[in-house]
């Protein structure tokens, strides 16, 4: 009860007629006071008027006087505690409908504060079973016995009441109530404990999935600020080296426009000179004076000194070659400029670097493994061993014990001193026994050495590759997800050969073939080793 309620005995906060909290509560002359509506139908029904509690008696019926003080201490009660909108009411109270404290599982009834005080203090109605207030009550009775449903029927799996344990559910394995509670609450605790396991997992799977986001944002970003910076450069060495060819053959045009100005300006020189000479000869021509033209002809001044020009030429400068010469040089810087991006990836597919070791449970018979399992050749001895499913017993074939199924992943073998071996990874469902056809169809993914110097990617059909020199170690690179398999010569931070656009669904295991041992001409092994970041 709230703090105001309190301040009243419970004869005084009850209407002593309806027995419920008071409804515009009103005093008449003698002081008790009751319910307005409940003292007027009273007194319209009884006559004389008198008060129900002390009988005493009034001539006329007296004026009803509102108890301002009860009418505010009921209304504040009445709004302390009014059931809010999911709370159980009483369901005693009229109008205003208090919260419900506690509900009988006898009376089927939900009691606020006030009128549960009768289950508190009387004897008959200590005995009740009283719970926390729930809506429904009825449904808590059995609709066959409208007996309680206090026992659980755990080979029915449903509630029941004692009757129905003897009729209905005889021989059944039955349990209280709160019995089958507790374990179904454990139960449900065990049930939440595995959801919120689940919830952290993916919420986890949220996190990974978002951290890989940022990585393939700062990878993506970083790639293209180095794309920029490469082509970047290559532009501004295409633009140079166009200037430079331009400037070449300008500059020979330069040269041969002023030799041909020099051989033009002095032939213009001559010209004017042979003009003036031509002009003396031509008067001293037409003179009719013979002793003048005699004469005269003596004192002519002398030829001036001439060029023999028969053997001089301008010849157009020579431009074959300029621009193979050029494109030449923008080759090598263009090569250099793959070097360096080679070695970039190169160094970058290092990065996913793993351990990886021979299984000789997969090695054939005429292999000869290394107890580190990092070194594998073939012998001219088949040795006795258990024809076991992952085995081999064709093709001198071995495969790596590790397994990889998502991300990526890098693994080098020295090949130095081989005359034929293959390399790459398989899906774990290949077969090995009997004739193999090593394609990516068949589940491979390798390359291979033929004949000291023929080397060829195993694909369908085979693609030979042209090398400038046998690698002498070799890196195998696969991205799982992107569906990539690159073959990589460490040593020249080349790249070899790379299978795209594969689907990978199953385990892949890192394959090896170190050839026939051809007499001992091919008996150096293949050795897995370690990575080393290039610097």
């Amino acid at each position: 009860m709230s703090a105001a309620s309190c301040l009243l005995t419970e004869d005084q906060f009850l209407c002593s007629i309806c027995l419920h909290v008071f409804t515009d509560p009103v005093t008449i002359p003698c002081g008790h006071n009751f319910c307005k509506a409940c003292i007027t139908e009273h007194w319209n029904v009884n006559f004389p008027s008198q008060c129900p509690n002390c009988n005493k008696r009034f001539s006329t019926r007296p004026e009803l006087k509102v108890n301002t003080f009860i009418c505010e201490m009921a209304a504040h009660s009445s709004e302390q505690q009014a059931a809010k909108p999911g709370e159980v009411p009483c369901d005693v109270c009229t109008g205003t409908r208090l919260k419900a404290l506690k509900s009988c599982l006898v009376c089927l009834v939900s009691y606020c504060e006030t009128h549960l005080e009768p289950h508190l203090t009387r004897p008959g109605l200590k005995r009740h079973q009283l719970i926390d207030p729930v809506e429904n009550l009825e449904d808590r009775m059995c609709t066959k016995h409208d007996k309680l449903l206090e026992l659980f029927c755990k080979t029915d799996q449903m509630c029941v009441c004692a009757l129905c344990t003897v009729l209905d559910h005889k021989n059944h394995d039955v349990v209280p109530l709160k019995e089958e509670y507790e374990r179904k609450k454990a139960e449900l605790k065990k049930t939440d404990v595995e959801i919120q396991q689940m919830i952290q997992k993916r919420r986890l799977k949220i996190q990974e999935i978002k951290h890989s986001v940022e990585l393939s944002e700062e990878d993506g970003n970083e790639e293209i600020a180095g794309g920029v910076q490469v082509f970047t450069a290559l532009k501004e060495s295409v633009e140079r080296s166009q200037a430079e060819l331009i400037h070449t053959i300008k500059e020979k045009q330069r040269k041969t426009k002023k030799q041909a100005e020099g051989f033009i300006k002095e032939l213009e020189q001559e010209i004017c000179e042979l003009k003036k000479r031509s002009t003396e000869v031509e008067q001293l021509s037409l003179s009719e004076d013979h002793l003048h033209l005699l004469q005269r002809s003596r004192t002519l001044k002398a030829a001036p000194p001439t060029k023999n020009w028969t053997g001089v030429r301008v010849s157009p400068p020579s431009y074959e070659g300029t621009v193979v010469r050029a494109v030449n040089q923008l080759e090598e810087t263009l090569s250099n400029q793959m070097k360096k991006l080679l070695e970039i990836e190169l160094k970058r597919v290092q990065q996913s670097a793993v351990d990886v070791t021979l299984d000789p449970d997969t090695a054939h018979p005429n292999l000869i493994l290394t107890n580190d399992g990092k070194q594998g050749k073939t012998g001219d001895v088949k040795k006795n061993l258990p024809t076991n499913p992952e085995r081999f017993d064709t093709s001198v074939n071995v495969l790596a014990k590790q397994s990889f199924s998502s991300g990526r992943f890098y693994f080098e073998v020295q090949v130095k001193g081989k005359t034929e071996w293959a390399l790459g990874v398989v899906r774990e469902s290949i077969n090995r026994k009997g004739s193999i056809t090593p394609t990516p169809q068949k589940g491979f993914w390798t390359i291979r050495l033929r004949n000291e110097n023929q080397y060829s990617a195993r694909d369908d059909p085979p693609v030979r590759l042209s090398l400038r020199s046998g690698p002498q170690k070799v890196g195998v690179f696969v991205d799982y997800e992107e569906g990539l398999v690159s073959f990589h010569d460490v040593d020249a931070a080349a790249l070899i050969y790379s299978f795209t656009g594969c689907c990978f669904t199953e385990k892949l295991y890192p394959f090896f073939n170190p050839g026939l041992n051809a007499g001992g001409k091919n008996s150096a092994p293949l050795i897995i080793s370690p990575v080393n970041d290039l610097e």
